[in-house]
């Protein structure tokens, strides 16, 4: 009963080692992601986030923030740690060591008139005929009459000297920490054993088993449904213009599951009367249009009223209910988009290619909605393929302010003014410099692997590198990412893709020396030159350049004009064009290798540099278009070869 008890004893520290091991690592981990989050906030100080309460630190909008699933089940677990840990506190007791001298109150060494003396004191003090309590008995059986023995019986002292103890050596009790009741293997008890340990290893597995499985089987990596990557796949069109892509966007399965509740209807209808210019209906057969957009399924619905009420700054407008499914939709929208445009640049041609127009698109669309900024502001207006849109995003401005300031009738109070000079040092500018070239060879012929390696620069008015962008309402921290595609925007092909941030220096400075030395020890450099070259990296690193590398297969023999696009998906009319021309040579028996490497600008050849004009006045299929989509077969062509002059050259490079 003794060493049940016992091992009952132990289990609260068994328990308490379970929940220790995966608890205090998580916990870690918590707080250094928190700490590191709370160390890259550098936002916008303008009067207008100020107002917005999105950065305040109250301690509301902290409890608000803090007051999360994940973060109140942790609380909870510690502190039914700190019971578990008050518990065994109080509970634990020290296993005294067997001392027959203490025991008699003696000296060691004390002699034999000394022990027999001390042995009858305690007697009449504890002996069971002298003290009838339980406890003096137990004491005086287990403690006094041992110890005495000890000192006294000579193999009993023997011993005591040899094993410390009377009763010679102790053996090794092994127990399980479990509670008393579950070690009685009688009747119910063993039964209750029995489940606990099937329960325990064998039921407990297999459900966590199963919430995995069903979850990873509706989720991908990025908590993304499913569903939703094979509704983006199959909407997804090489035509679809950027007025569509909201279409497609609004199909996601996270949308669907926002319930639409009756009370929704009238609110909805009110809502849709306030953007109805920004819906795309047709006003000649407004009523037509207005029964066929209402005939949608109700989740498309809501869904497309509650995106075009951040666009045009009707949030205002909602019950509590829809302004709750509001903020999980623009929750949810950047981690969407990403997924979107992940769509739109999937290889879907022979070549491996994606689409350009697309995918220009979902990064325009991302844009308006961390802006709050109408889609119709970037038809083309006053010359600016953005429209008025750019301006839109800065404090103080609307479309009314911004043609009082063109006709210099109307200007900016001194404090807007400065709110409008604190954004735009926050603005990024960027540089790119990009070459392309097969790696050991002198030129590229056809078929070759030719490696991309481009080096982006930012650089804003504040000095800032690592900043959140100007979107006061936008109502949650939203990272500048950017987008590098290059691409034909001729054939809407997107050669090489790949997403740029520019928050972590850290990730950045690794990456970037990774890939210097490894393409410094494919060209056989030496230890010297590649540690050189490996130092330049990181100094770039540092100053605000971030490298990307790629690699795809040279096309055909021609004349290719692609474009290197830039995009942030945060801001509007901070992306950069770059135009690149790559000769690719053809495949000689020989293998020989001659011809120049591919360059930026005009190539030199016969008839380039003169028509270069002319391609200044080409389309350009980067621009905003807000009209109804082209035929597929006329923007699918595949028209990359460009002999001799490239139309597809896009204006110039710092667009």
């Amino acid at each position: 009963m003794g060493a049940s008890e016992e091992n009952g004893a132990l289990f609260p520290i068994f328990v308490l080692t379970i929940m220790a091991l995966p608890l205090v690592p998580y916990t870690l981990v918590k707080m250094l992601s928190a700490f590191s989050k709370k160390a890259m906030a550098i936002h916008c100080q303008c009067s207008v986030c100020s107002r917005s309460g999105k950065y305040r630190k109250s301690i509301f909008k902290r409890i608000s923030n803090f007051s999360t699933c994940s973060n109140l089940t942790l609380v909870l677990l510690w502190i039914v740690m700190g019971v578990l840990i008050y518990y065994i506190k109080q509970t634990s007791h020290e296993v005294k060591v067997f001392e027959p001298f203490s025991i008699l109150g003696l000296e060691p060494g004390a002699s034999d008139s000394d022990i027999k003396k001390a042995y009858r004191r305690l007697s009449i003090q504890y002996h069971p005929d002298k003290n009838p309590d339980p406890e003096a008995h137990d004491y005086f059986v287990e403690y006094i009459s041992k110890a005495y023995q000890a000192l006294t019986d000579p193999v009993s002292r023997e011993n005591f000297e040899k094993y410390g103890h009377p009763d010679g050596r102790q053996g090794l009790q092994m127990g399980i920490a479990l509670p008393s009741f579950l070690l009685n293997i009688d009747g119910v008890s063993g039964g209750i054993l029995l489940l606990g340990i099937v329960g325990a290893c064998i039921l407990l597995p297999l459900v966590l088993a199963v919430i995995y499985l069903s979850r990873s089987a509706k989720y991908t990596g990025n908590y993304v449904m499913h569903q939703t990557l094979s509704a983006y796949y199959y909407f997804m069109k090489p035509s679809l213009a950027p007025s569509k892509v909201l279409d497609v966007f609004i199909k996601a399965a996270e949308f669907m599951e926002i319930p639409v509740r009756r009370s929704d209807g009238e609110p909805l209808q009110k809502l849709f009367v306030l953007v109805r210019s920004e819906l795309n209906l047709d006003l000649k057969n407004i009523r037509q249009e207005q029964t066929k957009f209402w005939k949608q399924h109700p989740a498309f619905v809501k869904a497309e009223l509650l995106i075009q009420a951040q666009l045009t700054h009707e949030s205002e407008a909602l019950t509590p209910a829809l302004l709750r499914d509001f903020r999980r939709m623009l929750e949810l929208s950047p981690r969407l988009l990403e997924e979107l445009m992940k769509m739109a640049l999937i290889p879907r041609t022979a070549q491996g290619h994606g689409w350009l127009r697309p995918a220009i698109g979902v990064v325009e669309l991302s844009q308006n909605i961390i802006q709050a900024v109408p889609l119709s502001a970037r038809k083309v207006a006053g010359g600016s393929s953005e429209g008025v849109a750019p301006f839109l995003q800065l404090p103080h401005f609307s479309e009314a302010m911004v043609k009082k300031i063109a006709r210099k009738v109307a200007g900016l109070s001194h404090t807007e003014s400065n709110d409008v000079e604190v954004v735009l040092e926050m603005m990024p500018s960027l540089t790119v410099d990009i070459t392309c070239e097969t790696e050991g060879e002198e030129g590229i012929q056809e078929g070759d692997i030719v490696t991309m390696r481009v080096w982006i620069t930012l650089e804003r008015g504040s000095g800032l590198v690592a900043a959140l962008p100007h979107a006061p309402y936008y109502p949650f921290h939203k990272e500048e990412n950017f987008w590098l595609l290059l691409a034909d925007s001729v054939s809407n092909d997107v050669w090489v893709s790949q997403k740029v941030s520019f928050m972590d220096e850290a990730v950045a400075i690794t990456a970037a020396s990774k890939a210097i030395q490894e393409l410094k020890e494919g060209s056989g450099a030496s230890l010297k030159e590649t540690n050189a070259a490996v130092r330049e990296a990181v100094e770039r690193v540092k100053s605000g350049s971030r490298l990307v590398m790629g690699k795809f297969q040279a096309p055909a023999e021609g004349i290719y004009n692609l474009t290197a696009f830039c995009l942030c998906d945060s801001w509007i009319g901070c992306d950069k064009k770059t135009n690149l021309k790559i000769k690719i040579l053809k495949r000689s028996r020989a293998g020989t290798r001659t011809g120049p490497l591919s360059e930026e600008g005009a190539v030199t050849e016969d008839g380039i540099e003169e028509e270069e004009q002319e391609e200044e006045d080409e389309y350009d299929d980067y621009e905003s278009e807000y009209s109804e989509d082209e035929e597929d077969g006329k923007d699918s062509k595949r028209n990359g070869v460009v002999p001799g002059a490239g139309a597809a050259a896009v204006g110039s490079d710092d667009e």
